[in-house]
């Protein structure tokens, strides 16, 4: 007994540990970082409970692999407000790329993406997806497909499935933690880390072979991004993403695009690698 009484403090002082080392750089989580950075200063290990995490289930199955022709960009442009964001941006995407977008200029990789998902017209270039292709987009705001406040969540995901039994689609919902009476709850009440997990949900029901994610850990818990990172770690399908956590980049990214004052700066290496050469 006293032996799993230790087991479980351990755990618990493990995973305060951890969210501290991994978002006190993060300015969106800074606060809860210090919070639980005072719980380990103060704990007492007689007092901690058993952990109550739940982990979301987190896995994108594509319908079929991808061709050898996926994505080819070329000399896209486009101005917002009188600033030039995205100017002459080329590449193309090879199989497995995992593409990590970086750089201080969050406008520039939110309207690539947005126009990759054909969300915006570019002013000028074009972009070709390969015939193999089917992706899916999530947005760094996601308020639009929360528009209509009364639907319940099984319904909303509905719109989005071409089975509309319900048994299907609340087998999506369930995978992110709502179950029962928790997948009737409407719009109107969620969180932003449940309208996340929601848009996550989409994103599953599409069996895309390709994810384009802006930002997408933005309001989730520790217990959610973990699913997630392992969602799109193990992931055989392509990626195009953004995210200020560095751990989510690490263990995700096979490829950098640096966006710079001066253009992009691409480079086939892995996050860690990419810190390496930019080193001051």
């Amino acid at each position: 007994m006293m032996r799993d009484q230790n087991k479980k403090k351990e755990e618990k002082v493990k995973q305060l540990q951890e969210f501290v080392a991994r978002f006190s750089a993060n300015a969106s989580k800074s606060k809860q970082a210090t919070s639980r950075k005072k719980m380990l200063e103060k704990i007492d290990l007689d007092d901690i409970e058993p952990s109550s995490r739940k982990y979301p289930y987190v896995a994108f199955k594509p319908e079929r692999e991808v061709g050898n022709d996926i994505l080819t960009v070329v000399d896209l442009c486009k101005t917002i407000d009188g600033e030039k964001v995205l100017d002459n941006v080329s590449f193309t995407m090879a199989k497995e790329d995992k593409i990590a977008l970086v750089g201080t200029n969050e406008v520039a990789y939110t309207t690539l993406l947005k126009i990759l998902s054909g969300e915006m017209e570019p002013d000028s270039g074009h972009y070709k997806w390969g015939v193999t292709v089917t992706n899916a987009h999530f947005p760094k705001d996601s308020s639009p497909y929360f528009q209509d406040e009364e639907l319940n969540l099984v319904d909303w995901l509905r719109q989005f499935s071409t089975d509309k039994a319900d048994s299907y689609v609340r087998g999506f919902l369930g995978k992110m933690l709502f179950s029962g009476e928790e997948a009737l709850k409407s719009l109107k009440v969620l969180s932003g880390g449940e309208r996340v997990r929601c848009m996550l949900a989409k994103m599953m029901l599409c069996h895309a072979n390709v994810l384009l994610l802006d930002q997408p850990t933005n309001h989730l818990d520790l217990e959610s991004i973990t699913a997630l990172n392992n969602g799109l770690r193990d992931f055989n399908g392509n990626i195009i993403f953004t995210s200020h956590d560095r751990q989510f980049v690490q263990t995700i990214a096979t490829r950098i695009m640096e966006f710079t004052p001066s253009g992009i700066v691409d480079l086939r290496v892995s996050y860690d690698e990419y810190l390496e050469r930019t080193a001051v």
